[in-house]
This record gives C-alpha cells, sequence and structure tokens, in this order.
C-alpha cells in the first residue's frame, strides 16, 4: 500500500486517512502515541493530558481511527482491530516520532499491544484499563452496547452506561448533560461509529503480554463498574515481564476525562524513568 501524508492526514488511497495531531518532544525526549477508546477522538488528549506533557518536553501523537472524526473510510472497508491496528502501525512509520511511548485507552491499549507485537519500534507501553478477559459477561455487555446504538445512538449508550465507566466525581458534575429526555436516534449503520463498534466483538483479547520485552505501565481505575475484574487483572499482570502497575480507587474507566492532571503526571513519571 503506498501512503503519502499531508500537514493533518495520512492519505491510505482513495476515501481512505487517518487524521492525526502531532508535536515533536525536545532533543532527545520521547514522544507520547495516543490510541484512543473506540468512541474517542484527540479531543480526550489534547484538553489536558497532551499539553500538560508536551509543557514538561515531551513530544505527542494524538490520532483517529478510520470511523473516528475527520479520519475517512471507504463503504467497503471493515474497521476491525487488525485494520485500526495496521493503521496505527502506518502512522508510526510515516511520522517516525522520536523515542515513541504508546498510551492506549481501553481497547486503544490493545491496538497498541498488537502493534508493538508485530515488530513496531516503542521504548514504551502504557495501558488504561485495558486488562481485560472476554468471559460471557463482557461479552453480553459489548452485544448490548452495541444494540443500544442500533437503536439510540451513541446519545441512548452514554445515558445508559457512562454512570458505570466513570467516577462518582464526573457523575456529580456531568449528570445535567445527560438524560434530558431527548428523543433518542438509531445510529446509521454506515457510521463510523457504529462500524467501529460492530467489527469490535471480532477482537481478539488474548495478548501474549509475555512477548513484551519494553517497560509497561498499567492503571486501573477501582471504580470502573463496567468492565473491571480485579481476579481477571490479577491473573494478566502475571504475564508481563516488565510492568508497573498502578490502582486508582477514585477513576473508572475514562482516565483522561476523570483525572486528565494526574494521568499527565504518571506518564511524564514512567516516560522519565527508562532511557
Amino acid at each position: 500500500m503506498t501512503t503519502t501524508s499531508t500537514s493533518n492526514h495520512l492519505v491510505l488511497g482513495p476515501g481512505n486517512s487517518i487524521y492525526f495531531e502531532y508535536d515533536p518532544p525536545n532533543a532527545g525526549g520521547k514522544t507520547l502515541v495516543f490510541v484512543n477508546a473506540l468512541t474517542g477522538n484527540t479531543g480526550a488528549w489534547q484538553s489536558v493530558v497532551a499539553p500538560r506533557c508536551r509543557a514538561a518536553g515531551m513530544g505527542t501523537l494524538c490520532w483517529n481511527f478510520r470511523g473516528q472524526v475527520e479520519s475517512q473510510f471507504s463503504e467497503d472497508r471493515i474497521l476491525d482491530a487488525d485494520l485500526i491496528t495496521a493503521d496505527l502501525i502506518a502512522l508510526i512509520e510515516e511520522i517516525a516520532p522520536q523515542n515513541p511511548v504508546l498510551v492506549g485507552l481501553s481497547i486503544g491499549g490493545l491496538f497498541a499491544s498488537r502493534a508493538i507485537l508485530s515488530g513496531i519500534k516503542a521504548d514504551g507501553l502504557v495501558l488504561l484499563n485495558t486488562l481485560r478477559i472476554i468471559g460471557p459477561r463482557i461479552a453480553w455487555i459489548n452485544d448490548a452496547m452495541l444494540a443500544a446504538v442500533r437503536t439510540g445512538g451513541i446519545p441512548l449508550l452514554l445515558d445508559l452506561y457512562l454512570p458505570l465507566l466513570t467516577n462518582e466525581d464526573f457523575q456529580r458534575d456531568n449528570r445535567a448533560k445527560f438524560l434530558d429526555t431527548k428523543t433518542y436516534t438509531a445510529e446509521n449503520p454506515a457510521n463510523g461509529h457504529f462500524k467501529l463498534m460492530e467489527a469490535a466483538g471480532s477482537a481478539d483479547w488474548d495478548v501474549p503480554y509475555q512477548n513484551l520485552d519494553l517497560p509497561v505501565l498499567t492503571v486501573t481505575g477501582l471504580q470502573d463498574r463496567l468492565f473491571l475484574d480485579m481476579d481477571d487483572v490479577a491473573e494478566l499482570r502475571t504475564r508481563f515481564k516488565n510492568a508497573k502497575h498502578l490502582e486508582w480507587d477514585d477513576a473508572g474507566h475514562l482516565l483522561p476525562l476523570e483525572h486528565p492532571e494526574r494521568l499527565a503526571e504518571a506518564l511524564i513519571e514512567f516516560s522519565n524513568g527508562f532511557a
């Protein structure tokens, strides 16, 4: 596949491109490569986390999956884990960020891990609420979330599940923005977020983390009442060769929104802790 880059898009072919925002680091510094959650976008990082890291001399590379805002995809594309992982690899190869540290939120950590296991060079890896085993409960949740989007779009999904994904402070501060008696509208199956969620069910979460030969940081929000199973997290942690694990008892699943300053400090400390 031939790729060409523009100032803010990596063009992958007719009707297909990746939107990105890249700021290089200071000389010798590391670059944080952020990998979104499935319904995320660059704004989740750029509001607080990325600017704070850049103020510390680090570079940042934020991007949106095909199917997310400003990135383009052709109608025939299946927006599955293999495609998103391949896009991440293509973006890193094109931009060639200095000393990259991949930071993935939720399923974004799965894509980041798979990219490194596929051979992309990285200095470190950060997994934010990524560790999970897809048993019957989470498989049911994943199917139900797609059903919610099929019935009432992303607004219904957020109204139903955001209280289970976030901490109590976030719920208290943001409750007024939701359940505002709107009329829900079914998501168009051709919409990017729908196609991403539809294809996500085929993702392989059985990652051979033991084959990762680099420093790893995992962060787990203990108020995640949807995906978190601490027994599964504990089991998966044993696979890593070189990992540090943080548990935040006042955080849920969406760490860049719930505790952006603390997350930025953790990323800076971790990235500065190894050569």
